[in-house]
C-alpha cells in the first residue's frame, strides 16, 4: 500500500501517483521453484500505469483510449511468472510491478518540479508524460535489495521505439552480453523477436546535463533518441551487472502483424521472458 511504498522512500513513484484519486500500490510477486529458496532469482521488473493520460503534459485525446495498456510492462511480467510457475521451471523468480494512474489533477506533478528517487538521486521532471521511468526509477533501486541473478524491467515506455521498430521486435538495452544472448536466442524460439539497442555515454549526458536536479527525465534535445534517453536514464538507478530494459511500447497493440495473436492489446514478448527464464533456469553459472 501507499503507506509501505512512502517507507520504503519511493518518491518517484509516489509523484506519479498523487495525480489520481486512486491509490498506488507495489505488487511484489515471488515463485519459489529452485531447489533452495535462497538460491539468487531472477528479477522481473514491470511498469504498471494503469492509465496514462500524460499527466500535465497531456496527451492528444485522439488514441489516449489505448494507455490502459500502459500497464503492458506488468502485465507482462506477472504472466510470465504464473506460465513459469504452471511449467514447474526450477528457478526463483521474482516481479516487482509499481501500479498506479498518471492523471491532471490540482495535486499531479509539475513540469520543473523535483523529486527524489529511493536512492537519493534528485529528478527534475521536465515532462509529466515521462512518468513510467519514474516508477521504474524506484522499482529498480528496490529490485537491487534481493541478490538477483539478473534484472529484467519491461516497459510500454517510449513513443521513440515504436517508431524506430514499430511491431517487429522489442527494444532490448542492456549492460550484459552474456544476459543478450540469452533472451536474443529465446526470441529465435519464440519468433516474438529482440532487438538490441545502444546505452551509450552519448545518451547518458543528455539526461544528467540538468539545471535543477541529478537528472532531468528527458533528453536535453528533447525528441532525439528517445528510447535510448530513456535507457539511460533507467541505468542510472542500476548497479547490478547484468541488467536489461526491454522497451514494448511498439508491440504492444497486435493490429494484424501476428496472425495467432487476436487484435488489440498483445501481451508481447511474453512468450519470451518465459523461454529466457527457462534457458537461465539450465545455466548453472553467470559470467563475471
Amino acid at each position: 500500500p501507499e503507506s509501505w511504498i512512502a517507507a520504503q522512500q519511493m518518491g518517484a513513484f509516489l509523484s506519479v501517483a498523487k495525480g489520481s484519486a486512486e491509490p498506488p500500490i507495489f505488487l511484489e510477486i515471488h515463485y519459489l521453484g529452485g531447489a533452495n529458496a535462497n538460491d539468487s532469482p531472477l528479477v522481473f521488473v514491470g511498469k504498471g500505469v494503469t492509465f496514462d493520460s500524460g499527466g500535465i503534459s497531456l496527451k492528444p485525446s485522439s488514441g489516449m483510449d489505448a494507455m490502459r495498456a500502459d500497464m503492458g510492462g506488468a502485465a507482462t511480467v506477472c504472466s510470465a511468472i504464473v506460465t513459469a510457475a504452471a511449467l514447474n521451471l526450477p528457478m526463483n523468480i521474482i516481479g516487482l510491478a509499481p501500479l498506479c494512474e498518471n492523471m491532471p489533477s490540482g495535486k499531479a506533478n509539475k513540469p520543473g518540479d523535483v523529486v527524489t528517487a529511493k536512492n537519493g538521486k534528485t529528478i527534475q521532471v521536465d515532462n509529466t508524460d515521462a512518468e513510467g521511468r519514474l516508477l521504474l526509477a524506484d522499482a529498480l533501486c528496490y529490485a537491487h535489495s534481493f541478490n538477483a541473478r539478473a534484472i529484467v524491467n519491461a516497459a510500454t515506455l517510449t513513443g521513440a521505439m515504436d517508431v524506430a521498430l514499430g511491431s517487429a521486435a522489442t527494444g532490448v538495452f542492456t549492460n550484459s552480453s552474456w544476459l543478450w544472448n540469452h533472451l536474443y536466442e529465446a526470441s529465435i524460439v519464440t519468433g516474438d523477436r529482440v532487438w538490441r539497442m545502444p546505452l551509450f555515454e552519448h545518451y547518458t549526458k543528455q539526461v544528467t546535463d540538468c539545471p535543477l536536479a541529478d537528472l532531468s527525465n528527458i533528453g536535453k534535445y528533447s525528441r532525439a533518441g528517445g528510447a535510448c534517453t530513456a535507457a539511460a536514464f533507467l541505468k542510472e538507478f542500476v548497479t547490478a551487472p547484468h541488467w536489461a530494459h526491454l522497451d514494448i511500447a511498439g508491440v504492444m497493440a497486435n493490429k494484424d502483424e501476428v496472425p495467432y495473436l487476436r487484435k488489440g492489446m498483445a501481451g508481447r514478448p511474453t512468450r519470451t521472458l518465459v523461454e529466457f527464464a527457462a534457458r537461465l533456469s539450465q545455466d548453472s553459472h553467470n559470467p563475471k
